[in-house]
């Protein structure tokens, strides 16, 4: 409490003055305006109509002809990095989250813990009277504290939001998501027989937040942080929205981009002269690693062009759909006569990606694993590709479309890691100018300063107790009702993952340094310098015709690094980064013991048996006629789990959704106390890192099932899915049962699970997975 008492105590009531001042909760401004942020991921800025792009989303064009398009809009090249910049107003670096949360180091730049002196705006607009809500994506936290155990010092709950509802991770099955509901985890509401998507999920739940705090103080003002899991893989999208492209992509990437540049053109989006940059600008293996290649489309054979099509025509359904989800939204905002009084600030947070590697995927676990694509298997499951029994990521070639005109994709510092979709609309405010297009320069760190300008709030000095550092951004306010004021940001820098560059008055020099190639030596990087007011792609080197510019840029960036805690550079390969010894919330231990009602444990922070021998023990009673769930972890594309259906006990491994071992009881379950063991022993490894050897399925002390089997080299899932016990939460191991599949007529004691300490991990597959998932 701020405010001093100011009645009167006395002995007696009577003689005594009330004085409610210091305890009324903080109030807004009359007519304080609403605030929505939509956030898209990996959302190249040639994807929508709205933009230029051959998906159609009409809600993303509903919003900006209520405000403005905005056609140099620039983020970080990775989510969580932009994510942190977004809610801050500072560099990605000051709030050190140099690149993925989950790839910490022990430097103020990059230790993935966003400080309370760097206050969110959320923490800003709670403490003046708004209504706080984040639904959606968050990967705000490293994965190891994203458990029951915490800590809980970086959830939405902890920086400013009053209630959540989303995943914690950076990617989640669309299908079947790792749910968190304000500080604990929660199933999806419905299955997606009874037609689940997360993208409804999420809508739903932002309009019943909006709407609970309404419909209760109808003056109180909101900010509802919406950020999606669309557009990232996986691309699920329900089968009518992806079907309604069958066929738009068949032209191939090449022909996407020549279109799309036309349309782009002609709205303004870029400058009549622009072209398009080269389909693989830098040479590999020399600067990118060959996973960033892009196939001529001319060079694919017939087959390879139906799958590459269909799992365009998937992310291209996904994100119609979701587009459309949204439209429920705004509908509901306009309806309840909120629209016109609503800051709509709408952003992808990198370009599109560039991990689904030349080939692409129908179930990028195997990628995350180190196992090879296999272009038959793809072929014969086309017909899954959006399915709840796909996990698909599209080549490289259309995360290059999506990003026209620009080189490369997410993680680099060229546009198309960096130049991004961004509309901001605010109805009440933008009647004389809605619908233009506004071509200053901006980064991802003017978004908050531009929010407290137009609420009227001044960055605090001290937030919940904590000194604040300056905020970094500018307020965009000024380009609103003015398309010709000059850019009132003139410097901004990049550095992602070793990739580096900074702009400054219209220039932009870029180091040609590719990601995680371990290639060092940043001090003989060779430098390219582009006049970005005539050459939006950057594909008109000028470092020779303008060699003192190109000094005074790469001098600058140096001054920008230090500013902001840059430095070290690090673009070490994967297994490097992987094998660091960093802080963990438990040390590992070789005995693991849970008990009913477990649920969502991440993978983080769950019991790990990669590569190793392990035993499984279940301490249970039958009584009746027992079914459901002993154990699980993981889903259909890669985990395993001990149930019992039929009166029979079973165990399934599914490796990588690949192939499926399976061992049962061959007698029934009798009434009474029994002890079930699974065992593996290790014998040795094939392929890499992949662990083979015997599984022993065992009951009290009987031995029911035995033979050969092999464990994925890598996780189970990027998105950290849930260890649990006695139900299956999300996708289910086999198609044996459907989840949740609790376990019924009878009582688990509790499961203990050993593995021995000393274990060989593939951490370079690990290493590039955390990348891909970000």
């Amino acid at each position: 409490m701020s405010e001093k008492f100011r009645g009167i105590v006395n002995l007696d009531i009577r003689d005594s003055r009330q004085d409610w001042t210091p305890y009324l909760p903080p109030r807004a401004a009359p007519d304080a305006p609403n605030v929505l942020f939509i956030v898209w991921d990996d959302t190249g800025i040639a994807v929508w109509d709205t933009f230029g792009g051959l998906v159609e989303t009409p809600t993303m064009t509903r919003i900006a002809e209520l405000g403005l398009r905005y056609s140099q809009f620039h983020t970080t090249a990775m989510c969580s990095p932009t994510r942190s910049s977004l809610l801050t107003g500072r560099n990605h670096h000051m709030n050190g989250v140099a690149s993925v949360m989950d790839l910490a180091m022990g430097f103020p730049g990059a230790h993935s813990v966003m400080p309370p002196e760097n206050g969110t705006l959320a923490e800003t607009l709670v403490e003046n009277g708004y209504n706080t809500y984040c639904v959606g994506k968050w990967h705000l936290t490293p994965l190891p504290e994203t458990s029951m155990a915490g800590p809980r010092r970086t959830w939405p709950l902890s920086r400013g939001f009053e209630r959540y509802y989303g995943f914690l991770a950076g990617e989640t099955n669309q299908y079947f998501p790792n749910l968190t509901y304000d500080n604990h985890f929660v199933d999806p509401p419905y299955t997606p027989d009874e037609g689940y998507h997360l993208s409804r999920d999420l809508v739903d739940r932002t309009i019943e937040f909006i709407r609970d705090g309404k419909q209760v103080a109808p003056q109180k003002p909101w900010f509802a942080y919406l950020s999606l899991g669309a557009t990232h893989a996986p691309h699920h999208s329900p089968k009518e929205w992806m079907d309604r492209y069958r066929g738009k992509f068949d032209m191939g990437y090449d022909r996407y981009r020549e279109i799309v540049l036309e349309n782009q053109k002609r709205m303004g989006i870029v400058p009549p002269n622009t072209e398009l940059s080269p389909m693989n600008p830098w040479p590999s293996p020399d600067v990118i690693t060959e996973r960033d290649t892009v196939k001529p489309w001319d060079s694919l054979d017939e087959d390879e062009k139906r799958v590459f099509a269909r799992l365009a025509e998937a992310f291209a359904g996904f994100c119609s759909y979701t587009d459309h989800e949204i439209g429920r939204l705004i509908d509901y905002l306009e309806e309840s006569g909120q629209l016109d009084n609503t800051i709509i600030v709408v952003v992808s947070d990198n370009g599109a990606s560039g991990e689904g590697s030349p080939d692409g995927s129908v179930n990028e676990n195997k990628g995350f694993n180190g196992y090879p694509e296999d272009p038959q298997e793809n072929l014969e499951k086309i017909d899954d590709i959006g399915s709840p029994r796909s996990y698909s990521q599209y080549p490289t070639g259309w995360a290059w479309a999506f990003n026209t005109p620009y080189k490369l994709y997410k993680r680099y510092s060229t546009n198309g890691g960096t130049a991004d979709p961004m509309i901001v609309a605010w109805p009440r405010e933008m009647r004389d100018v809605a619908g233009q297009v506004r071509d200053q320069y901006h980064h991802v760190i003017d978004v908050t300063p531009t929010i407290d300008d137009c609420v009227g709030i001044a960055p605090p000095d001290v937030l919940r107790g904590h000194p604040q550092t300056p905020i970094q951004g500018v307020s965009m306010r000024y380009t609103f009702p003015s398309g010709t004021a000059d850019s009132a940001r003139t410097t901004q820098y990049y550095s992602m993952l070793g990739t580096r560059a900074i702009y400054h008055d219209g220039w932009k020099a870029v180091a040609r340094h590719g990601t995680g190639t371990g290639k060092g030596g940043f001090t003989d990087d060779e430098w390219e310098l582009f006049d970005i007011t005539t050459d939006r792609a950057e594909l008109h080197d000028l470092s020779r015709e303008r060699p003192e510019v190109l000094r005074e840029l790469i001098a600058l960036w140096y001054v920008e690094a230090g500013r902001n805690n840059v430095l070290p550079l690090d673009d070490r390969v994967p297994v490097e980064i992987m094998t660091e010894d960093r802080p963990a919330p438990s040390p590992a231990r070789e005995r693991y013991v849970y008990y009913p009602g477990t649920s969502g444990v991440p993978e983080d922070a769950a019991v790990n048996i990669r590569n190793r021998s392990f035993a499984i023990t279940a301490e249970f009673e039958a009584a009746g006629a027992p079914e459901g769930v002993i154990f699980s972890h993981g889903s259909r594309f890669g985990g395993h789990t001990v149930y019992v259906k039929d009166r029979r006990l079973h165990y399934v491994y599914s490796f990588l959704g690949i192939q499926e071992y399976r061992f049962t009881a061959d007698a029934p379950l009798s009434p009474g106390r029994h002890v079930a063991v699974v065992r593996f022993e290790k014998t040795h490894e094939d392929p890499r890192w992949a662990a083979n050897g015997t599984l022993t399925l065992s009951l009290d002390g009987d031995t029911m099932a035995s033979g050969p089997m092999r464990t994925q080299p890598g996780k189970f899932s990027v998105a950290g899915l849930g260890l649990t016990i006695g139900r299956h939460s999300g996708d289910p191991v086999t198609d044996d049962y459907t989840a949740p599949f609790p376990f019924t007529g009878g009582t688990i004691d509790r499961v203990t699970v050993e593995v021995p300490l000393a274990q060989d991990l593939d951490t370079e597959t690990e290493a590039d997975a955390i990348l891909a998932q970000d």
